[in-house]
């Protein structure tokens, strides 16, 4: 996988931490970061679902992801129906 950075700023930050010794290269940062995001409660998808597995085990990845939305109907939208 190739990946790009457009923002200059980001990339000298990157290579700053490298270079002061604390991380050996980029596959290492990028692994404490992505680390670091999955346990604040970040998205990061820990595995994709495997074929064969039940839909109890891949709901329970996707769990949480959705727990701000609110999905109440909205009673504005209503059709006026003439009897």
């Amino acid at each position: 996988m190739t990946i790009e950075i457009h923002q200059p700023e980001l990339e000298r930050r990157m290579q700053a931490e490298i270079q002061s010794g604390h991380f050996r290269d980029v596959n290492e940062l990028l692994t404490k970061a992505l680390d670091a995001l999955q346990e604040k409660g970040g998205s990061v998808i820990q595995r994709p679902p495997h074929p064969g597995e039940s839909l109890v085990d891949v709901c329970a990845v996707a769990s949480g992801w959705a727990d701000d939305l609110e999905l109440s109907r909205n009673p504005s939208t209503g059709r006026l129906v003439d009897l």
